[in-house]
């Protein structure tokens, strides 16, 4: 069964959150929204969003990082009975035209995880380039293997039994180092991994939490 919704980590991106929900529902995707402790502007973009139709809202109590936001909403994800989560930054980075393509590979090889990696265009920071980087060498170092081609993307289809097993039986990091931590750990249980490129912008009023 393949039943994919998305999963979007919100903190204080009320500004681009609208349109990535816009164009994931366009693409029949259903949306759980994670309010991470937000500002009041912000939740109550998120109180607007959750009216919607497939559109789910979990509220944290407190802000726990991406990661712990993230890791709520796989766990929803999964109580709701979808078999995959697609996971989307709530910034407008990811040029969600790319949605086809991973859903596609999902449902073809659903015992896989379907991994992005980026195409940059010239709105990217230097420093966000360098210390990308330097992240990759460390984590080819850790998994003994050059086949993360990249851990930091945060567009990525996770097969949801497989990633549960490993959130729910390891500790996984709970801010920025979740990305990365998780590949690296579903690694060394051989999980299937695919990967597909996503163009990135970085918006010059985007709000960045790296």
């Amino acid at each position: 069964m393949f039943k994919p919704c998305a999963v979007i980590p919100v903190y204080n991106h009320e500004q681009a959150l609208p349109q990535v929900v816009a164009q994931l529902h366009a693409a029949g995707l259903p949306c759980i929204l994670i309010d991470d402790g937000s500002r009041p502007s912000c939740a109550a973009v998120l109180d607007q969003q959750a009216a919607l139709p497939n559109t789910h809202l979990l509220r944290l109590p407190a802000n726990q990082g991406k990661g712990g936001a993230v890791m709520a909403g796989l766990r929803e994800a999964a109580h709701l009975s979808f078999s995959h989560a697609l996971q989307v930054d709530a910034d407008g980075q990811h040029d969600l035209s790319a949605l086809s393509a991973f859903l596609a590979a999902g449902q073809a090889q659903p015992d896989s995880l379907i991994c992005g990696y980026p195409q940059y265009d010239s709105s990217v920071p230097t420093g966000r380039l360098v210390a990308r980087y330097l992240t990759h060498v460390w984590v080819w170092i850790n998994s003994l293997s050059l086949r993360i081609r990249d851990s930091m993307c945060g567009f990525r289809l996770y097969p949801l039994p497989a990633t549960l097993d490993l959130i729910n039986s390891a500790h996984v990091g709970q801010r920025m180092d979740f990305d990365t931590e998780i590949l690296v750990r579903l690694s060394w249980r051989n999980q299937p991994m695919h990967w597909l490129p996503v163009r990135v912008h970085y918006p010059t009023d985007g709000v960045s939490h790296f």
